[in-house]
């Protein structure tokens, strides 16, 4: 059978659109399905790459550091184009993102620096620093609000998981608010724990919060009263929030100290209704999920990626470019304007 010149173009001409118009696919690994902004991360991610003409693979590795390795390699094996990982442990990625490399796969770290390797393209996440600071705000005016003539005020110190690098950002930013406090006198730690090698939260367990809380009030507030908590995530505040309404807490005089948190998850929100978590920091995870789309469709289009920060995020090798958003506080004035005006929820979630 003879072919001509003209059918063989045509066939690779149709062979070549047919190529052309599959899917590029993201493969998307996240950290734990037990956070409920871990679950919207991943719900949003999907539908806005789904909707910019993207194929996904979305894997949760429930914590478990072996679980999400196993799963980042086996995209990488799969052949996706880019990965987007938020990272359990942000020092455990570097072998893989080395094959990652050599397959020509792009990635960015999504929320959580990725840290010691050099095979991470860029960044997006919040302004972590600020959101520590916003954290450390809402704490101070929850306690001239609720403790106005109580000075000094107790407070003890909560820190997110050592081995996430935004742990530090919250820590550190909210202590360039209370550090000059403690300074001057008007706040006190009567357990004296500070510090996150002293204050943190191995993967951020709610549990572990409680815990730490139930021995903090039965070593140090037997004969004085506790004012304010610094928690930096909200599956903590209500770990907390459960160890002080155990021992009595926002029940007869004893009003309930200020409780501080970030992520807007609805069980906080619920309780800021309620009167008990005082504040949380909002992060709009669509708009998270937006800025990585866009990087994404940048890099495959080879193009460069918008980003506005080049100089905070090192993690160890180099400085990784990022986009940082704008976070939000949210307490009882405005959860409603923030949260449902924007629609991030609806008023039945909330109820």
């Amino acid at each position: 059978m003879k072919f001509t010149t003209a059918a063989i173009a045509l066939a690779i001409g149709v062979s070549g659109l047919a190529f052309g118009a599959m899917a590029e696919t993201v493969g998307i690994s996240m950290p734990t399905k037990s956070s409920a902004r871990w679950i919207d991360d991943g719900n949003n991610m999907v539908k806005q790459f789904q909707e910019a003409g993207y194929d996904t693979d979305l894997q949760y590795a429930e914590d478990d550091i072996p679980n999400q390795l196993a799963q980042v390699e086996n995209m990488i094996t799969k052949g996706v184009n880019v990965l987007v990982i938020a990272a359990i442990d942000g020092t455990t990625l570097s072998n893989a993102l080395a094959n990652a490399k050599a397959a020509d796969i792009k990635v960015i770290a999504y929320d959580r620096l990725i840290r010691d390797t050099p095979d991470v393209d860029y960044y997006a996440t919040f302004d972590n620093f600020k959101v520590g600071v916003q954290q450390a705000n809402t704490l101070v005016q929850g306690l001239e609000e609720r403790f106005p003539d109580e000075k000094p005020w107790n407070v003890e110190l909560f820190g997110g998981s050592p081995d996430d690098n935004n742990a530090y950002f919250f820590y550190d930013g909210a202590m360039s608010v209370l550090q000059p406090l403690i300074d001057a006198g008007d706040i006190v730690i009567p357990s004296g724990q500070m510090g996150m090698d002293t204050v943190g939260t191995l993967r951020w367990d709610p549990a572990t919060a409680q815990s730490r809380m139930d021995n903090l009030l039965s070593a140090n507030y037997t004969d004085k009263t506790l004012h304010g908590v610094l928690s930096p995530y909200d599956g903590l505040s209500i770990g907390i929030l459960s160890s002080l309404k155990g021992v009595g807490y926002g029940s007869g005089d004893l009003a309930m100290p200020i409780v501080s948190g970030q992520d807007a998850e609805v069980q906080s929100v619920k309780s800021i209704v309620a009167g008990e978590q005082y504040a949380t920091i909002f992060k709009d995870t669509r708009e998270l999920a937006k800025v990585t789309v866009s990087m994404v469709d940048a890099m495959l289009k080879g193009e460069e990626p918008e980003i506005n920060d080049t100089e905070t995020y090192d993690n160890g090798v180099k400085v990784v470019p990022s986009y940082l958003l704008e976070p939000v506080p949210v307490d009882a004035s405005n959860w409603e304007e923030v949260l449902i005006g924007s629609g991030y929820y609806s008023e039945d979630q909330l109820k």
